[in-house]
């Protein structure tokens, strides 16, 4: 008996159904733009009903959330890669910024968290407790000392939040003009690198 969508090829389980979703979903993409793909776009390429994909997503950007993220694995992987060999935490977190400022609007399927709104991980989504843990996540992987910069495990969650809020206002709101690396260097590292500083003790004097 023949089967009947799914290109002759039913899923196996939820897990491959979704997966199959979201690359049909960034197949759509690259051939329509975010903007102009739907769910029945989506179920088109697959050759499955609306309610099949709704099965599974229940809205589209939920899907492009799903593309965006795997596309973001790659782009961590990217990204501790180009740290390597930066030991001081401050230097380490002012770059990375700079990489994903520079970077992220480049990538095709990070480019899609840009273009979620308020659902998107640089917009009111950047902050969630998904997100910020994420980001605490990636932070752990720095090639960096964090308890020798006064920074413990459990504020990493903390700095995480903060470097979000910077990005989705550097990545939604640039300035005019646009600054170029040398003027956001100089500002990450006028204001946000002394935060991460370790602290020294100070001798405590007597009266």
């Amino acid at each position: 008996m023949a089967h009947h969508g799914w290109g002759g090829r039913p899923p196996a389980s939820d897990a491959e159904a979704r997966q199959r979703i979201v690359d049909a979903t960034a197949r759509c993409i690259d051939r329509h733009g975010v903007t102009k793909t739907t769910l029945s776009d989506v179920a088109t390429e697959l050759g499955v009903t609306r309610q099949t994909v709704y099965r599974h997503f229940g809205r589209i950007s939920d899907i492009v959330g799903e593309v965006a993220f795997q596309g973001a694995e790659s782009f961590v992987d990217q990204l501790i890669a180009h740290l390597q060999g930066m030991s001081d935490p401050a230097e380490a977190v002012v770059e990375g910024m700079i990489f994903c400022v520079r970077t992220i609007p480049t990538e095709p399927r990070l480019s899609l968290l840009l273009q979620l709104g308020d659902s998107g991980a640089f917009g009111r989504g950047a902050t969630t407790g998904d997100a910020i843990a994420y980001g605490a996540k990636m932070l752990q992987r720095y090639p960096v000392d964090w308890a020798a910069a006064g920074v413990a495990e459990d504020d990493l969650n903390g700095l995480a939040e903060i470097i979000m809020r910077l990005l989705t206002s550097l990545l939604q709101h640039p300035s005019e003009p646009p600054q170029d690396e040398a003027e956001l260097r100089g500002l990450l590292t006028r204001w946000l690198a002394p935060a991460l500083v370790a602290p020294r003790a100070h001798a405590v004097r007597s009266p």
